[in-house]
């Protein structure tokens, strides 16, 4: 008898012990949904550049989250007790979360692009630069040419 109370015992508790999750109280200074999709993009993007270039980040004094903050015009304090209320609220947070993504998917298109251009341009001036070393060897060539037609038709005349 024991050993069929203490399974359902810790159910019960279980079932009590979440029961009581207190709901985040909405913040007074609560960061809007546009401003906390601009923060999440930000810092999205500043840990990326952490992760690639974490060397030139601390040796320009960059702090990533008090560069994120300042930019914003928020403190820790205000961004963290809005992520919790908007975490809390899950259709609310995927709402800023899959804006924050199209931002970054924006971005990274936009990016690519200007890459491909640059490539483009850079294959240009490669071939630009690829003919006007080559063009020297050719002019000689075509003036050699000219040369001897010149002496050909010069030596015709004179017979």
């Amino acid at each position: 008898m024991k050993l069929r109370l203490t399974p359902l015992l810790a159910f019960v508790l279980l079932l009590t012990s979440c029961y009581k999750i207190n709901r985040p109280e909405k913040p007074k200074n609560l960061i809007s949904k546009d401003k906390m999709v601009a923060i999440l993009v930000d810092v999205s993007l500043i840990n990326s550049a952490k992760s690639v270039n974490k060397k030139i980040i601390e040796k320009n004094g960059i702090v990533p989250n008090e560069y994120v903050y300042k930019t914003h015009g928020v403190d820790s304090i205000t961004f963290a007790k809005s992520n919790e209320y908007y975490a809390y609220n899950i259709n609310e947070y995927q709402e800023i979360y899959l804006k924050a993504k199209d931002s970054l998917d924006q971005l990274k298109e936009h990016y690519k692009a200007i890459e491909t251009e640059e490539k483009e341009k850079k294959a240009k001036e490669d071939s630009i630069k690829r003919a006007n070393k080559t063009k020297p060897k050719a002019l000689q060539e075509i003036k050699s040419v000219n040369k001897t037609k010149a002496s050909i038709k010069t030596t015709k005349k004179d017979h």
